[in-house]
This record gives structure tokens, C-alpha cells and sequence, in this order.
């Protein structure tokens, strides 16, 4: 392999991941939005996925050989989400099932990594397992978050906030005067300190 070539591949590599990176991160804003506007919607797609890994842990124990702990642990987690969907999109960070859905997932991590580090599989399969049945309904919950704090009104509601310009959302929030926190407040503030705002022409 020739210098050129290897160092091309060098920085084609670390545009692939920057590219990548910011796919990642306009596709997490977008979902944030959406999550924020339809809060009914998104609660019932988690219950859906819920449901989903729940059957994918009975197929484990059915067809695999996965730890006894493994999938009685994953059953438990199930049970502890569907308790969390019970306020959504409200999450009370100190009570019990919050606490015990935190802390059965670390658990989760080390079991699992416990029993891969010692049962030869395929790399395709550890992340198929860890992406569908560990990570998926948490990676909703955690999108869920930026409507936590700033749940929509019904649209009969807030109808005197709309203008010809504005949505729904974005009719609702310029009207209130609170700070917003959460996976959306957290990707604007980004963009507003590292994406440069177009200045306006003088003619």
C-alpha cells in the first residue's frame, strides 16, 4: 500500500465518522421534535416496542441458551418500562420504578457482557441482541425526556398562540417564558453556539 493512498484513507475515515456524526445528530433532533409534538403517539410506539422485546426475550429462552439471569432480568426490565408509561412523559427521577428501570439496565450491561465475554458469538449478533432487546426502549424513553417538562396543551387550548407564522410547537413555546431543558433544548443550544447565523442583507 502506497503512503498516498494510506494517508487518503486516514482522512476519508475521519470524514466518514464527522459525516456520520452529524446524520446522527440531525436524525436525534428530528426525533426530539417529533416526540415533543406527539407524546400520545410516541407512548404508544414504546408499549408497542415493549410488548416486541418482550416476545424477542420468550423467543431467547425458547431457542437459545442465554442465561437464566439474563432473561428473567430482561422480563423484570419490561415490566419496570411499561410502569414508567404509566405518567409518560412525565418521569419522576426518584421513584421506585425510575430507580429500579436505572438500575436493572446496568445490571442488564453487566450480565450480558458477562456471558458474551465467555460464550464465543458473532459481533452481528452481540449488537443485534444489545440493540433490540437493551437499548431500544430506553433509547425512547431518553428521546422522551424533552417533553418532560413541557407537555402540550390540547390544541383547543392554545389556539389563540398560534400565528400565520408560526406551528404548533413553535407557536406554544414563543409564548412561554420558562427556560426548556432537555435532548431538544440541548440541540439548540448547539446550534446556536456553533452553527453561525446568516446575517440579513441590507437591501
Amino acid at each position: 500500500m502506497g503512503l498516498l493512498l494510506f494517508s487518503m484513507s486516514i482522512v476519508s475515515m475521519i470524514v466518514q465518522i464527522f459525516l456520520l456524526t452529524l446524520a446522527l445528530a440531525a436524525a436525534l433532533y428530528y426525533l426530539a421534535e417529533l416526540v415533543e409534538e406527539f407524546t400520545n403517539l410516541t407512548a404508544k410506539i414504546i408499549r408497542i416496542v415493549i410488548w416486541v422485546t418482550t416476545v424477542l426475550y420468550i423467543l431467547l429462552a425458547c431457542f437459545e441458551s442465554l442465561p437464566t439471569s439474563v432473561i428473567v432480568l430482561g422480563f423484570v426490565s419490561q415490566l419496570l418500562h411499561l410502569s414508567l408509561l404509566t405518567h409518560f412523559p412525565f418521569f419522576y427521577l426518584s421513584s421506585p420504578p425510575f430507580i429500579a428501570a436505572v438500575g436493572a439496565f446496568i445490571v442488564q450491561h453487566c450480565l450480558a457482557f458477562s456471558y458474551f465475554n465467555s460464550t464465543y458469538y458473532p459481533v452481528s449478533e452481540v449488537v443485534a441482541y444489545f440493540t433490540l432487546c437493551v437499548w431500544l426502549v430506553p433509547f425512547g424513553f431518553f428521546l422522551s425526556l424533552s417533553a418532560n417538562e413541557n407537555i402540550l396543551p390540547t390544541r383547543a387550548e392554545t389556539a389563540p398562540l398560534l400565528n400565520s407564522n408560526d406551528d404548533f410547537v413553535t407557536g406554544y413555546f414563543s409564548k412561554q417564558g420558562g427556560k426548556r431543558y432537555g435532548l431538544l433544548a440541548f440541540f439548540n443550544y448547539l446550534k446556536e453556539e456553533f452553527v453561525p447565523l446568516r446575517a440579513k442583507k441590507a437591501f
